[in-house]
């Protein structure tokens, strides 16, 4: 049973298995088939709980096999996400996950990223993670800028303008500026 459900699950379907059949030693055997290339896998809980405990108790066997076991969650630093992430196995949230993968697409540098190219992950608890809580949206905004400076300087700008800088089309409703008012406000901005 647990050698049928590794095969299913190395090739991208999900296993279901009875209470006792041994899913966490099932998963060892994709687990570590995917991440002998080097190209890292993710083992994904539903818990910060679950992924410390599986890291701790199932790394032992991986470290023994030679390969290398990092455990993301809410509570590291970026340095140590980096490095979770840049084991050959990573154990973590789905939500961690997400909100790493959202983060590290609104840097600027690709020196501030995080995570690394996507291989293989095995789910624990599937159904819970792909569809109860598919059901959470995952937001994150960035910090907020104060463009109050950007806002003064606009308005004052606003004033030094004349007729002749914009035209308005009452029909559309849009205001659009002339190459003189073009000028003044490259002018105006440096």
């Amino acid at each position: 049973v647990q050698v049928i459900g590794a095969l299913a699950v190395h090739e991208g379907n999900i296993s279901e298995m009875k209470t006792g059949e041994g899913k966490t030693l099932t998963a060892t055997m994709a687990v570590y088939l995917n991440a002998i290339s080097g190209d890292g896998v993710h083992v994904v809980t539903v818990n910060e709980y679950l992924s410390s405990r599986d890291a701790k108790e199932m790394g032992e066997l991986y470290e023994w096999l030679g390969l290398s076991v990092g455990v993301n969650s809410t509570k590291v630093s970026k340095k140590e996400k980096r490095d979770a992430y840049l084991s050959d196995i990573t154990y973590s949230t789905n939500s961690e996950l997400a909100f790493d993968y959202l983060r590290d697409n609104m840097t600027l540098n690709k020196a501030d990223r995080v995570q690394r190219k996507l291989n293989f992950a095995v789910i624990d608890e599937v159904d819970s993670i792909l569809i109860d809580e598919a059901r959470t949206p995952i937001i994150i905004s960035g910090q907020a800028k104060d463009m109050s400076a950007l806002y003064k300087e606009t308005d004052r700008l606003m004033y030094a303008f004349e007729p002749g800088d914009c035209t308005y089309d009452e029909e559309t409703k849009i205001a659009l500026m002339t190459a003189e008012g073009i000028s003044k406000a490259e002018l105006g901005f440096g």
